[in-house]
């Protein structure tokens, strides 16, 4: 069970667009001709999308919560900026969205695992190989996820701003599956429930190696964070180059 509007208010703060971040797509950026096309799949508020757009590139931005969706929307100051947002899910992008396209894919804040079926993941990187322009650069951030694979619960690192604060843990279930559950705590003690028994892939380093390389991909770049410093097993966070 979702309830995502609990967190819809927060979700700049909880989320926020670093300095590390805007250079680390800057650099990206720098690779392809003026205007950069990006796409963002699970782009949220459309908070960095807006950034992107500020300086220089053409942004495609894909939702499944109509409820961020909308937000995204509205911080579009004039029709004429090259940017748009969808509410459209992983499934159907190939369908609706040009291919050879794209630049720059990007699947951030875990996103990515919530493509709950192997089968649908691989087919994730082969419609992300579609879409992709000659050169493209595939990016994925998530956490590393491979302290929760030894089963029983794990406990995420907290997610907090002045007003809030978000806990989330992943449970093994039965057949290898596994289970998200966020909670948000406000400023007041509130607790509101984010996720609830929300079934997730946790994808790691080896598969999402092992998925590029059946879709095509073959050059593969592993970072603790957004500073692009060498990715080690006891980062909590996986930031992937993929080519």
């Amino acid at each position: 069970m979702t309830s995502i509007q609990n967190v819809a208010e927060y979700y700049d703060e909880l989320y926020p667009v670093t300095a590390e971040q805007k250079d680390f797509y800057a650099r990206i950026g720098k690779n392809y001709t003026p205007p950069a096309r990006f796409l963002q799949i699970g782009c949220g508020t459309g908070s960095l999308e807006h950034v992107l757009v500020k300086d220089g590139a053409d942004v495609t931005g894909l939702e499944v919560s109509k409820e961020l969706i909308e937000i995204a929307a509205l911080r579009r100051r004039t029709q004429l900026m090259p940017i748009r947002f969808f509410q459209l899910s992983t499934l159907d992008m190939t369908r609706f969205l040009g291919k050879k396209f794209y630049n720059v894919i990007s699947c951030l804040n875990s996103r990515i695992a919530f493509i709950k079926d192997k089968t649908l993941l691989r087919k994730f990187f082969f419609d992300c190989k579609a879409l992709l322009s000659e050169g493209g650069t595939l990016v994925l951030h998530l956490y590393n996820f491979s302290a929760v694979l030894k089963g029983g619960t794990t406990a995420l690192p907290c997610r907090s701003s002045i007003r809030v604060k978000l806990s989330s843990s992943v449970s093994a279930g039965k057949d290898d599956k596994f289970f998200l559950n966020q909670t948000l705590e406000t400023g007041n003690g509130k607790i509101l429930p984010v996720m609830q028994n929300e079934e997730l892939y946790p994808l790691v380093k080896d598969e999402i190696i092992l998925f590029a390389q059946e879709a095509g991909f073959t050059d593969f770049s592993f970072y603790g964070s957004y500073a692009m410093d060498e990715f080690n097993d006891a980062d909590n966070e996986l930031v992937c180059l993929i080519r």
